[in-house]
């Protein structure tokens, strides 16, 4: 399927499963080599990280745990842009190696308020790993720890991903067509 449409909205192919599975095995192999001993606790956020965290967990060799935490940043039925918590943050951290693991990492406003929570809560050190990463949209300067593919500042679907709920299922990501 070299496009697909998703409500309102045409998508072309961007990255293949193929290629995302090969970025996915590098990731894990420089985890596997970085983390080896430290029996790292990973985080996935839900709900776009769900495939990613799956496959990349099959792939890491070292001893490690997995949870997944939703965050909490809507009142009523708009965002505030502020994260209110995590929410089944049920793992005690303290002293730990946390690795946040995210389906995309665009301006950082996320994946800096949950670096912050789990420092707060006492953890020795937090990682960060990311399917895909927007340089040209990043506002912040936590350094990302595990980039899989850095793609430009384009709406994607597929992977985990969605548009108004449809699309994570698909196996390959796709790009808004103009």
């Amino acid at each position: 399927m070299n496009s697909i449409k998703i409500h309102d909205l045409t998508f072309e192919i961007k990255i293949t499963s193929t290629e995302i599975q090969q970025a996915v095995s590098e990731v894990a192999t420089k985890i596997n080599t970085d983390l080896k001993g430290k029996k790292p606790l990973f985080l996935a956020v839900l709900n776009g990280s769900f495939m990613f965290a799956s496959d990349l967990l099959k792939k890491v060799t070292i001893d490690c745990e997995i949870s997944f935490v939703k965050v909490a940043s809507y009142e009523g039925t708009s965002s505030t842009g502020e994260i209110k918590g995590l929410i089944g943050m049920n793992e005690d951290i303290k002293g730990r190696t946390v690795v946040i693991v995210e389906d995309i990492v665009d301006t950082g406003n996320t994946v800096e308020n949950v670096w912050n929570e789990l420092k707060t809560k006492g953890a020795a050190d937090v990682k960060i790993a990311t399917l895909l990463f927007k340089p040209l949209a990043y506002t912040k300067t936590l350094p990302i720890d595990y980039i899989a593919i850095k793609v430009p500042n384009d709406f994607l679907v597929g992977y985990g991903l969605d548009y108004n709920g449809l699309g994570r299922n698909l196996a390959d990501i796709y790009v808004k067509s103009n």
